[in-house]
């Protein structure tokens, strides 16, 4: 069986996947039949990129993508366009609804970025709320002792 999966490249420390097409029963740094991409973790946004066409015909073979790349690939809109091909749709409208799919996804990173800002705020809210009882507290003199009469 032939499956699309990922092949640990790089430093140690350092991950770079390429996406390969291998059998399935090679080992995941063995030997592959084709690269069709790349996958690069570290970098913010992570970068994921395909070769569309060879992905696409080595899927229409019946090769399987394991679920970490088919995730990937859900990530890039890659999955969507390859069941919008499977269903016949016809060029026009593969590419309105990958439009629609960017527009989505852009609203979406958007109320991520809004999500980030506002639990960075409350916590630095937080922070500044535990330091101001303590500091004071700390800055007040201690009671003088009471003198007790001696009998």
């Amino acid at each position: 069986m032939v499956k699309l999966r990922l092949r640990r490249v790089g430093k140690k420390k350092q991950p770079i996947y390429k996406i390969v097409v291998a059998n399935s029963q090679s080992s995941r740094n063995g030997k592959y039949i084709e690269a069709v991409g790349q996958y690069n973790p570290l970098i913010n946004p992570i970068v994921i990129e395909v070769k569309e066409d060879r992905l696409f015909a080595w899927l229409k073979r019946g090769a399987q993508p394991t679920d970490t790349l088919r995730s990937l690939l859900q990530r890039k809109g890659l999955w969507l366009k390859w069941g919008l091909m499977k269903k016949g749709a016809d060029e026009a409208m593969i590419a309105a609804e990958m439009e629609k799919w960017q527009m989505l996804q852009a609203d979406k990173m958007q109320r991520e970025a809004d999500r980030k800002a506002r639990r960075k705020a409350v916590k630095k809210k937080k922070a500044a709320a535990t330091e101001a009882p303590t500091a004071p507290a700390a800055v007040t003199p201690a009671a003088e002792p009471v003198a007790t009469p001696a009998a």
